[in-house]
């Protein structure tokens, strides 16, 4: 009776300090995020915290202060790896801290999006990070500011002027695709994104383009804009090159020998239609595509990709998020975190492969 008893004893702040040979203050300015304590103390009340399965007691802590020690997340979807990762991330980074991490999908919602700000308002959670719906102007952004909820902004936004922003440099590394493919050689590209364009989607554009018309004036870029939902984009595809959209122009009369998909799902759609014609990449036809997806490793040829800095994303939005939260003034921030650009076996030379053939 007394071992069950002793199992199943909460590990308390004094057993933590004992086990990191410091002292329970030293514990409590680690938890609170305190940036005095030397590196090396507070890494061993981290490995003490893992140890133990140390847990911050919330009624002990929600007596003692007006919010709760909850840190809320929102993401537009989780399906894809990104966010998938991107929730991961956050939830160790908040627990490091004594924080718990309830997370959200708005569904790619604006209206769900905040209806679930205003449930976590009610919930006085600490502080909230937001990857909005489209941008950093949409009715989330507008409530958080509204209500004082203490926040960050990530993935789908540039700058805003009440909060710290934190996303992926989506116009820098389109730009290194562009350099990719018109250095091999293509000069008609078809590039894929989104109807209702986030704000980080039209940086990935506009990256792509300027750089490719600088470097190659006379490259052709076609542009199908699609719906995130998997059989109406497949539908699109399939209707740009089954009515041969691309034949308008003198001497214009070929498919495109490179495809640039903006995001995870385009890159997928775009290689089953692929598959469906009979293309292989890269000699009938080149993909790359923004996002990285284990598949995309494992398929054959591998698939080219503009990985996301997840890790330092989450990162740099949760050091931000607590440095507000323990009061730390001064105007947002705007961080672009630089991506990786991957040219796996699916991108080639357009010399390589029959690209002048029937475009059926």
């Amino acid at each position: 009776m007394a071992h069950r008893q002793d199992q199943q004893r909460r590990a308390s702040i004094h057993d933590v300090a004992s086990r990191a040979g410091v002292s329970a203050a030293t514990v409590s300015k680690v938890m609170a995020g305190v940036t005095t304590v030397k590196p090396e103390n507070a890494q061993r009340v981290f490995d003490a915290i893992e140890q133990l399965g140390y847990r911050v007691d919330p009624l002990a802590s929600d007596m003692r202060r007006a919010k709760r020690r909850i840190i809320g997340a929102i993401m537009p979807e989780f399906e894809s790896e990104f966010f998938g990762q991107m929730v991961t991330q956050l939830e160790s980074l908040a627990e490091q801290r004594g924080y718990t991490l309830v997370a959200a999908s708005s569904r790619e919602s604006e209206a769900r999006e905040t209806e679930i700000l205003a449930r976590m308002h009610d919930w006085r959670v600490a502080g909230v990070v937001l990857a909005p719906v489209r941008n950093e102007h949409g009715p989330a952004a507008a409530f958080m500011k509204a209500n004082g909820m203490t926040g960050v902004l990530i993935d789908r936004v540039l700058c805003d002027d009440a909060f710290d922003t934190v996303s992926a440099d989506s116009a820098a590394a389109s730009a290194e695709v562009a350099r990719e493919l018109i250095g091999k050689g293509h000069r008609h590209i078809l590039v894929v994104g989104l109807g209702e364009q986030a704000a980080t989607v039209r940086a990935r554009l506009d990256g792509f383009r300027t750089t490719a018309l600088h470097l190659a004036p006379d490259v052709r870029i076609d542009v199908v804009l699609a719906e995130t939902d998997v059989e109406p984009l497949r539908a699109q595809l399939r209707d740009y090159f089954d009515k041969g959209e691309f034949d308008r122009g003198e001497g214009r009369g070929k498919r495109p020998t490179a495809v640039y998909s903006l995001f995870l799902k385009g890159t997928l759609v775009a290689l089953s239609e692929f598959r469906r014609r009979g293309w292989h990449c890269p000699n009938d036809i080149s993909l790359v595509g923004f996002d990285d997806a284990e598949w995309m490793q494992v398929t054959w040829p591998a698939i080219a990709a503009v990985v996301q800095p997840v890790r330092q994303i989450a990162g740099h939005a949760m050091a931000a998020l607590f440095a507000r939260i323990e009061g730390e003034e001064g105007p947002p921030t705007a961080r672009l975190e630089p991506c990786k650009v991957l040219m796996r076996e699916s991108v080639g030379s357009p010399a390589n492969g029959p690209h002048s053939a029937n475009p059926r």
